[in-house]
């Protein structure tokens, strides 16, 4: 179930990502305020106000129990995840690609930074988890296979004079590779410790990357405070100038 949810979001954060970029080709100024344009707008807001519910359930302890007693945290963060998406791309629509106000650029670029630091820590931090500690059972797993390859090579002196005398250089060219005839224990010990440094690699790598995906989230709480901001000064000016036209 979230693997199809991952595809399915994801799939929904391309079509929103490539989105915008039809700016360059298409604008309909007078789309935003049409009957149309306004529907898209109003039930944009409404969809980007849902992931409100899981927000407050998490981060007020008074109302996380009598909300969570009916829906669980993870319906809600699906529903988190969906409502956001979905009321991103249908306030895209209601742009017409009409990016002429600072309010509105500055809106529409918090909404999409916003939509991406919350896949980031989603889908790309729960990614990066899994492998690490996928890559760290292997690691445990080639270090004990090193550990067993270095004690058959003691215990035979004619394996150890076949080891390289140069043995970083020797790992170092197996690892991008580079096949040296060495076979036997001292072989064994060559390719097994490629093995163990490649791995060592992948794991820093995944955490270097975790450490950038866990930064997502406290720019993902910040970003939401500026476009709740942003979108009441939107839908307030709105609503202003419209009574003002009526009038």
């Amino acid at each position: 179930m979230k693997d199809r949810e991952r595809i399915v979001v994801s799939g929904i954060l391309g079509v929103l990502l490539l989105g915008w970029l039809g700016f360059f080709v298409h604008r309909s100024p007078r789309f935003p305020g049409s009957g149309v344009g306004a529907t898209f707008a109003i039930a944009g807001a409404a969809l980007m106000l849902v992931p409100l519910v899981y927000t407050v359930a998490k981060r007020i302890p008074r109302l996380h129990m009598p909300i969570t007693k009916r829906v669980s945290m993870q319906s809600l963060l699906a529903l988190h995840t969906y409502t956001g998406i979905l009321g991103s791309l249908l306030a895209l629509i209601h742009t017409g690609h009409k990016f002429d106000s600072v309010l509105g650029i500055a809106l529409t670029a918090t909404m999409l930074l916003l939509v991406v630091s919350g896949f980031a820590v989603r889908y790309l931090l729960t990614y990066v988890n899994r492998e690490i500690t996928d890559k760290l059972a292997l690691l445990q797993t080639a270090r004990g296979d090193l550990d067993s390859a270095w004690g058959v090579l003691e215990r035979s002196p004619v394996a150890v004079r076949g080891l390289p005398k140069a043995r970083l250089l020797a790992v170092g060219a197996a690892s991008v590779g580079i096949e040296l005839p060495f076979a036997g224990p001292a072989g064994e010990i060559i390719r097994t410790a490629e093995g163990v440094a490649d791995l060592e690699y992948a794991v820093k790598t995944h955490e270097l990357f975790k450490r950038w995906f866990a930064r997502s989230l406290k720019l993902h709480i910040v970003l939401s405070v500026v476009f709740y901001v942003l979108l009441a000064v939107h839908i307030g000016s709105g609503v202003y100038f419209g009574l003002r036209w009526l009038r």
